[in-house]
């Protein structure tokens, strides 16, 4: 995985360095060629662990192993051999992995780059790479129905597993330097914590104040870490929980964290699509969440294959998903209901330009400002009234918009 993710990271730098070491041009090499340089190219200049020989033998002996011409052997050998010998030369100042012959190195598609200068500036944009470009910290959300955060905190000292509290999020906790397997975090098998980014726990907080014995949904449930989250904030206030999510995978997952997290608190869940959920729902719930699918772009940093998966026009092709799904969401929330949308992206076409479209057509609806309902360290990601971190270190890039039917 972190061979994998690496090189989908740094990429673009990658290409960069070959394309100097190589005098046949990238698009014509061979694809495994291609890609088992780009392997060795990772580990000489980002693992420190990894023997110089040994990422080139590597290299090579996959070269022999998937067949690839013998000539072919040679050429992969001398390309890696050769950036060795010029980075050990330049020791101990290494090639900075932003910079490359004194241009900046996004490690990112150029439409998203000009894009997101457009939007938020060049110095902006290089942070928002660069953080993209490094591998992401672990976060947990304590599960408070079970454990406090202080006493979960102590578990983790006793196993000496380095660990913070979060910046933004009041159940947050931070392992910075953790990379071993989730099910060995102690608290895991006794539902002590689910891992989650402090942005989505935030969002979940959106559909306060919850009301006792009201009823609320999750319309696109997913892995149900929004879900788990609401029925851990409706302890002790009697809600009825419903969650939609059409595709039977998530739904085993979803019911294994339900079943892990809190197994005795009672929720409905739904296998389908949110419209035919709502042809037959004869419920008006006072709050919905829609984390609607989404480019992701906010989250490139713990999905490193979604910078070169996604093209502009996709954006368009999310906005009108996202439409219908307000427009079939609305048509279940009673009156005074409290209606979040979120998605995990940066961009405009999926996040205010939806909001503003949808109260256009809809005016029973009014925006109202996320910080009402945020805790005070996390106001800072509030912008005309909508909630829209961009990517740093213990927060994922989001946005979210809270309305209220009038």
């Amino acid at each position: 995985m972190n061979l994998i993710y690496g090189v989908l990271r740094q990429r673009q730098f990658l290409d960069f360095i070959l394309q100097e070491r190589s005098k046949t041009p990238i698009r014509k090499l061979h694809p495994f060629v291609h890609q088992s340089l780009a392997v060795g190219l990772y580990q000489i200049f980002f693992l420190t662990s990894i023997p110089y020989s040994a990422a080139v033998n590597e290299a090579v002996n996959s070269c022999k192993v998937k067949g690839v011409p013998k000539r072919l052997h040679g050429f992969v050998n001398g390309v890696l051999r050769e950036t060795i010998r010029r980075k050990e030369k330049t020791t101990p100042a290494e090639i900075a992995p932003m910079e490359h012959d004194d241009k900046l190195v996004y490690n990112h598609p150029q439409w998203l780059i000009s894009r997101w200068i457009k939007h938020f500036g060049g110095e902006e944009t290089a942070r928002i790479c660069n953080e993209n470009n490094k591998e992401p910290l672990l976060i947990l959300r304590v599960n408070s129905g079970r454990i406090s955060r202080a006493d979960l905190c102590r578990q983790l000292e006793q196993h000496k597993i380095n660990h913070h509290p979060g910046r933004y999020a009041p159940d947050g906790i931070v392992l910075p330097d953790f990379h071993g397997s989730i099910q060995s975090i102690p608290g895991y098998e006794q539902g002590f914590f689910q891992v989650q980014d402090e942005a989505a726990q935030l969002a979940t907080l959106l559909l306060g104040p919850l009301k006792n014995h009201g009823t609320y949904l999750d319309g696109c449930a997913g892995l149900g870490g929004k879900t788990s989250h609401l029925l851990q904030l409706g302890i002790g206030r009697d809600l009825k929980i419903y969650a939609v999510e059409p595709e039977r995978s998530r739904l085993q997952k979803l019911r294994e964290n339900h079943n892990r997290l809190l197994p005795e608190s009672k929720f409905s869940i739904y296998e389908g699509n949110l419209q035919d959920f709502g042809a037959k729902c004869t419920i008006q719930f006072d709050g919905i969440l829609i984390d609607a699918p989404c480019s992701g772009t906010g989250v490139i940093g713990r999905h490193p294959d979604i910078r070169w998966n996604r093209k502009e026009p996709d954006l368009l092709r999310y906005q009108n998903e996202q439409l219908k799904l307000l427009d079939q969401t609305q048509l279940l929330l009673g009156p005074k209901g409290v209606l979040v949308y979120a998605t995990c992206s940066l961009e405009p076409e999926e996040n205010q330009n939806v909001i503003h479209k949808f109260l256009s057509t809809h005016p029973d609806f009014t925006l109202t400002n996320c910080a009402e309902q945020l805790p005070r360290a996390a106001h800072q990601f509030v912008k005309d009234n909508f909630f829209c971190p961009h990517p740093s270190p213990t927060i994922d890039g989001f946005f979210a918009a809270r309305m209220e039917r009038i």
